[in-house]
């Protein structure tokens, strides 16, 4: 326990430079594992231009149909 009692002699301000720091670094770990996460995959773009390509293909099936009006 020879840590805690170190971190116990600090002034305030050091010891609000510890724990800043200390959130500071869980942030920019918390965001930089998450941007890998989600930019690893790109599984949304795929599903939308799939969608897309069907879509076009059923248009082209719906305007050569005569309009119900």
């Amino acid at each position: 326990m020879t840590g805690l009692s170190g971190y116990r002699s600090l002034p305030p301000k050091a010891k609000n430079l510890v724990v800043a720091g200390g959130l500071t670094a869980f942030v920019f770990g918390t965001y930089y594992y998450t941007m890998r996460a989600v930019g690893g995959t790109d599984e949304l773009q795929v599903a939308i231009d799939k969608f897309e390509a069907e879509k076009s293909k059923t248009e082209g099936d719906v305007t050569s149909m005569p309009s119900k009006v």
